[in-house]
């Protein structure tokens, strides 16, 4: 059974949106920033990039999955993940371009959110299995 719920359609717009996003500040970092920033800090605007698209996939993943098997935690995992890209990636972004060391703050607690991501995506998952073995007893 095939599950397709409008907070489905909104995260599948936002990752789409992400991930193009990511690739266009790849390569902006590549064509645009080259030469601009200095290698260290190309090098962490650059970190944000790889992150970004890790998570991209990484929802992409649990939103397929979701889409037919629907399980309370895979939006709280999207939740932070989404959180995590915003605050991790856009501080390192942020903090390479403008060189406002004071965003460096911020780019921890993205990390946190984008840990605790990973978090709920094992939760749920262990939580599926439980389910799965009820399911397999009432047969």
């Amino acid at each position: 059974m095939r599950h397709n719920d409008s907070h489905s359609r909104h995260w599948w717009l936002a990752m789409g949106l992400a991930g193009m996003s990511t690739v266009a500040l790849g390569a902006f970092a590549s064509h645009g920033l080259r030469g601009t920033l200095s290698a260290d800090m190309l090098r962490v605007f650059e970190t944000g990039v790889r992150y970004q698209m890790w998570h991209v996939l990484a929802a992409v993943g649990v939103l397929a999955w979701r889409s037919v098997q629907p399980l309370r935690g895979q939006m709280l995992t999207l939740g932070l993940w989404a959180a995590g890209i915003l605050m991790f990636s856009g501080s390192l972004y942020a903090l390479a371009t403008t060189a406002r060391t004071q965003l460096g703050i911020i780019t921890p607690i993205g990390g946190l959110l984008l840990i605790a991501g990973w978090l709920s995506l094992a939760v749920t998952g262990w939580r599926q299995r439980g389910n799965e073995e009820k399911d397999i007893n009432k047969l």
